[in-house]
């Protein structure tokens, strides 16, 4: 992928690594500025879970969440440059990348940041299917 509109975040993916889909394997960044965001799960503004038992809304709720934190700092997605994905069931990793890509559908020019999926068998809340972590820089 191309770098940013100023360079500081340029994504790659080199030949020897190959092309993942909806994600970059390298990301290097010269920023000034590195913005941590602590795991995002389901939740809505009043702390109710939104999507109980519904993987899709659970994951979209998340995205929400992670755009709102985004925004609170004067980013957008397009900033970030590294995710940590917890699933409860890598079944779901389809509606996940779905998810997904409709949140980074809205960046330009497009991001793909450095991405680490994994599955647990526990989240903070027993009915959190996924949470989502992130690093963001500017």
């Amino acid at each position: 992928m191309a770098p940013d509109t100023d360079g500081s975040i340029r994504r790659l993916n080199p030949p020897a690594l190959g092309t993942p889909p909806g994600y970059s394997q390298i990301v290097d960044v010269r920023a000034t500025r590195l913005i941590f965001i602590a795991g995002q799960a389901a939740l809505d503004r009043d702390g109710d879970l939104v999507g109980k038992n519904d993987f899709a809304a659970q994951a979209d709720q998340v995205f929400c969440n992670l755009s709102a934190a985004l925004q609170s700092v004067g980013c957008t997605a397009g900033n970030l440059v590294k995710l940590t994905v917890f699933l409860r069931d890598m079944d779901h990793r389809s509606l996940y990348r779905e998810a997904r890509d409709r949140f980074f559908a809205m960046v330009t020019p497009p991001a793909a940041p450095a991405v680490t999926l994994v599955e647990v068998s526990k989240l903070y809340g027993q009915d959190f299917l996924v949470e989502i972590e992130a690093i963001a820089a500017i």
